[in-house]
Order: structure tokens, then C-alpha cells, then sequence
């Protein structure tokens, strides 16, 4: 792939004869001990922030639409999306004044994302700057220097070709006014409605409310004061005392200032429960029970083999709510009514099990990149867990992740279900290669409400260990070397756990017999038992072992969780 790397330093302020220039409401500043008047920058772009849909832009042909979410501030972004030969390229003409320097500036999320002018004049008459994948907005920044005759330039972004959309927010272009018509100074939001509270904890309140033309953020009141500052048109409020009574209000917020306050609404917080279940051993084994018939022995809840501390119920399913998921019983498990596949749950949860609902799985995924995605999964997790008694959940999410949202989705739950939720996580050895990747950067940030992360080793080939040494999958190197990434990357060893298949049938590849994953738990937790490689020092506080799955566990004799079983519960 061929991409252009030019990239220049931004400028800000722009000193002009000896005084720096500072743009005023006029547009006229003074400079200069003479007094001659000199013309602030203005930013010559139209709809610089996509608020107006398209207006002023060109697209691709269908490449191009403007977006209400994710968007930096405002509300609106423009989403484009690559396909086959197309790049996705949008572009608008500037007026632009000649022998003059512009910076030209955007905020970028998702795909490769570029930006740049073409016709400056000067040259190679264009400049561009680019980004990969980027999960978070990101600002790229170029200048460019028109000709002697030069009144308009054509700005444009593009993505590259067979890659993910990408978003655009906030362009500016600037320097001297052209002589165009730019946008409208922006005037102080007017006041957002439509204030509703919705879902509320022993400790919270989700509130929501309209949208308002122009602001880019909103301000949340309780009780008059302590102002949150929130960029969409929803919040989760947290913090509170168990049944109490609170107001809020809202405001919206903009670079002219801020709106009056909404009208007042009031919520009350739901009375102290007691905790969600049984406290996860130090030392822990991990099941994924299979809602659904896939040749494995066919399981009810009940028949989980008594080994298992937490069970994983495999999967909840997505909804066309993005971020939205729900639980539906497979008749095929064989449970005459949802009633009594509760009652299972209740019963594992009365053994000192905890049973927590799986997000994800090979074929499985749900969709959380927004503010709004992020309060849907949350509130939606949180529902499953009070109808069916679910401790907690466990994300398995193999089709990529936006480190950003899902920990606000996370961090959302966490504020529902309270400290005792069970929250695990089934990366790819992939994904735990580094801290770079979304979902170790997801872990660390939920690093004070994570239970324990069982990384896949199994169906990913040989991989790099903690000394950068490469490791073939199924021996107790590649065991050992990669859980000490994890440990090495800032996650506590009491949150790392051995993820492998419970038999020859239950992976495509990466089975490794039980007496390797006791090895190697030995190996990390007591320096024992080793192969080539062998940790700096012992972590004895490892949590434990995770298994795909009890089913293919129960179908293979339960050879699995005979033989991990005792040894993790015999741990240190």
C-alpha cells in the first residue's frame, strides 16, 4: 500500500509585524506600533462541523452521510465509507486569498482517514496528511501557502480503499477571508428538552434529553449545582445515596456560551440490595456453557460439572439496537421453561457459583462505539442480570472492540450492579499481544472492576512470549511466556487466567492436556515445573484456568475439570 506521509508542524498564533495577532469579534485587530489594521484569520471552510448535513460538501457517490453519533462536538460528524475502487473521498471549495497561509485541520475516528488540499497554486499544487485506524477522535493538521493568483482550494478527506469507514469532525481552514461567505458566528444554545430520568441503582440515575442545534456539550445539574459535563444527549449520574430524592437539570453548551437550565425533573435512587452473589474464590476455574447444540453433550445448568466457579453463559445475542443485547433460551438445551432455567441459576449461585452472561463468541458480535451504544449495553446487560439472576458479565467479543466505549459501557454497568459484579474477558492471544491493542488498553482502564481475563491460547499459531522469544502454541513456554505479557503490562496476576480447549474437539487447534495447564499454572505461581522458559519471580496470586467448554468437558469424561479442577483449587 502506497500512502503519502507528508506531514508539516501546525502553527497557532501567527506573529505579523512584531505583535501577535489576535482575532477579535470585528475581524479587525491592531498590530504594530504604527496602527495599521491587519485581518484576523477566519476559518473560510462552510459546515465545518457536518451540524448542516452535507451542505457544502461533495461525496463519492453514496460514500458519504452526515452522522449524529459518534460526533466530537455538535451534532452532526460526516461518516464515509470505502468500497471496491472507491476511497470514499468528500471535498469542498474554499475562498481563499492568494500569497497566503492556511492550516487546515480536522478531527478523525475509525479507518484510515486522510486530509488534504488540492489547486493551492504553489508547488506541487496539493499538501495532504494522513492516520491509521484511530478508535478515539484524533486531530491531523497540514498547511498550505496559495499563489500569486490563486482564490480557491479544494479541501478533501478519503479513506483507503477495502478498509473501515472513518468520521470527520470540526475542519477548519485557517487564515486571511477570501472573500467567501463564512459560516455564522456561533450564538449561545438554546434551552435542551425533553429532560426525562430513566433507569435508576441504589446509586444512580440515567437521564436523557433532546438535542440542541449548535452546542457541543451539555452541562448536568443535581440539585442545582455540581455541574457534569457531558458531549452527548445522555447521562448515567452516579455517586448517589440509596433511596433519596434528587433534581436535575440541564444545559447545553457552546463556544458562545451556556443555555438556561431545563426544566427540573426528579428521581429517586432505588433502596441498598443486597450484593449480586457468591465472591469468586482466589483461585478460579471458568466455564463457557453452551446455550445451543453444536454435537457436544447436551448440559441444563445443573449438570455443570461442580469444579467450575464461574460459568459463562454462551451467548447472549445482539439486537438491531446498536450495543443492545438480549438472553433467548435455546430449546435445544432442553429446558421445558425459562422459569426453570432460572431456577438452575439460582441453584448455582446457592453452590457458591457465579453465572455470568457471555457477550460475543466466534460468531457473535455486538456493536459498541458510541455514547449511546455504550448506555444501550449497559442497561440492557444490567436488565438480564435482574431477570435472570446473572452475576455479571463476560465480554468475547472476537470481531474488534473500541477500547473507549465498551470501558464506558463497563464502567456504566459497574455503577448499576454494584462492587460485586463478576466482569471477565475472553481475548485472542492477539489481542493480548501488548498494551497498544483495544483490548488490553480495555482492560487496564477497567483494571479495579475486573475479575479475571482468560486469554484464548489455542487457534492462533506461534506467538510472542514476555522476552520476545517466539513460542509454538500448546506447550507450557507458550502458556507461561504470554500470560507474563499481561502480568508484565500492568494487569494484577489475580486477573489472569489460562484459557484453553477442555478437549481434541472442542478448538480447531491449540489443545493441550490437562497436565500442561498444571504445569504451567505450577510454572507461574511457584516457579515449578517449567519449560525453557521461566518467569523473573513466581506470581502465587494467579487466578486460575478457563475451559471451552463445559460441554466438550462433559462429552471427553470430564478429564478436564477432574484433573485442572483440584489443581487450581490447590493453589497457592
Amino acid at each position: 500500500m502506497h500512502v503519502d506521509r507528508t506531514t508539516t508542524r501546525p502553527h497557532g498564533r501567527r506573529w505579523l509585524g512584531g505583535a501577535l495577532a489576535l482575532a477579535v469579534g470585528s475581524g479587525i485587530v491592531l498590530v504594530g506600533g504604527a496602527g495599521t489594521a491587519q485581518a484576523a484569520d477566519v476559518n473560510v471552510a462552510r459546515n465545518a462541523g457536518f451540524e448542516n448535513g452535507l451542505a457544502n460538501w461533495a461525496c463519492s457517490t453514496g460514500s458519504g452521510a452526515a452522522v449524529s453519533s459518534p460526533v466530537r462536538t455538535g451534532t452532526g460528524a460526516l461518516r464515509a465509507a470505502p468500497a471496491g475502487l472507491g476511497n470514499a473521498k468528500c471535498v469542498q471549495t474554499v475562498t481563499v486569498k492568494p500569497n497566503s497561509t492556511y492550516t487546515l485541520s480536522a478531527w478523525v475516528q475509525g479507518g484510515y482517514a486522510y486530509l488534504g488540499a488540492s489547486g493551492t497554486g504553489t508547488g506541487t499544487g496539493s499538501v495532504s496528511t494522513w492516520s491509521p485506524d484511530s478508535p478515539s477522535w484524533k486531530q491531523l493538521t497540514t498547511t498550505f501557502t496559495t499563489g500569486a493568483s490563486t482564490t480557491s482550494v479544494e479541501i478533501y478527506t478519503h479513506g483507503w480503499y477495502g478498509t473501515s469507514p472513518y468520521l470527520v469532525d470540526d475542519v477548519s481552514v485557517f487564515g486571511p477571508d477570501g472573500g467567501g461567505v463564512p459560516d455564522p458566528d456561533p450564538v449561545v444554545p438554546t434551552t435542551p428538552a425533553g429532560l426525562a430520568a430513566g433507569g435508576t441503582t441504589s446509586s444512580s440515575v440515567d437521564l436523557s434529553w433532546g438535542a440542541v442545534s449548535g452546542a457541543t456539550s451539555y452541562k448536568v445539574y443535581r440539585d442545582g449545582a455540581s455541574p457534569q459535563t457531558v458531549s452527548g444527549t445522555s447521562a448515567t449520574i452516579t455517586g448517589l445515596a440509596a433511596d433519596t430524592a434528587y433534581q436535575f437539570q440541564v444545559s447545553a453548551v457552546n463556544s458562545a456560551g451556556e443555555s438556561a437550565k431545563s426544566a427540573a425533573v426528579t428521581a429517586r435512587t432505588a433502596k441498598n440490595q443486597t450484593g449480586p452473589g457468591p465472591a469468586v474464590p482466589k483461585h478460579a476455574v471458568t466455564g463457557y456453557w453452551q446455550n445451543f447444540d453444536n454435537g457436544a453433550a447436551k448440559q441444563k445448568l445443573r449438570d455443570v460439572q461442580a469444579a467450575y466457579d464461574i460459568i459463562a453463559v454462551s451467548f447472549a445475542d445482539s439486537t438491531a439496537t446498536p450495543g443492545q443485547i438480549v438472553f433467548n433460551l435455546d430449546p435445544a438445551v432442553g429446558y421445558s421453561s425459562v422459569a426453570e432455567f432460572k431456577s438452575d441459576v439460582a441453584a448455582k449461585k446457592a453452590a457458591g457459583k457465579s453465572v455470568i452472561i457471555s457477550v460475543g463468541g466466534e460468531k457473535g458480535n455486538v456493536t459498541i462505539n458510541s455514547d449511546a451504544s455504550a448506555t444501550a449495553f449497559a442497561n440492557s446487560t444490567y436488565a438480564l442480570m435482574q431477570e435472570y439472576g446473572f452475576n455479571g458479565v463476560d465480554i468475547d467479543l472476537e470481531h474488534g472492540i473500541n477500547s473507549t466505549y465498551l470501558t464506558k459501557a463497563l464502567r456504566q454497568l459497574s455503577a448499576k450492579a454494584g462492587s460485586g459484579m463478576v466482569l471477565t474477558m475472553a481475548p485472542q492471544t492477539i489481542d493480548m499481544q501488548n498494551t497498544g491493542t483495544e483490548y488490553f488498553k480495555t482492560a487496564l482502564a477497567v483494571k479495579d472492576i475486573l475479575t479475571v481475563i482468560n486469554t484464548q491460547y489455542y487457534n492462533s499459531g506461534s506467538m510472542l512470549g514476555c522476552d520476545g522469544k517466539v513460542y509454538s502454541q500448546g506447550s507450557v513456554d507458550f502458556l507461561t511466556a504470554l500470560a507474563c505479557i499481561q502480568i508484565q503490562g500492568g494487569l494484577d496476576p489475580s486477573q489472569v487466567g489460562l484459557g484453553v480447549p477442555a478437549s481434541t474437539r472442542g478448538a480447531g487447534s491449540g489443545y493441550v492436556s490437562p497436565q500442561i495447564v498444571n504445569n504451567a499454572l505450577d510454572c507461574l505461581t511457584k516457579l515449578a515445573n517449567c519449560g525453557n522458559f521461566k518467569p523473573a519471580q513466581a506470581w502465587p496470586s494467579l487466578r486460575g484456568a478457563m475451559t471451552w467448554s463445559t460441554n466438550w468437558d462433559a462429552t471427553a469424561g470430564n478429564a478436564w475439570s477432574n484433573a485442572v479442577g483440584p489443581h487450581v483449587h490447590g493453589l497457592p
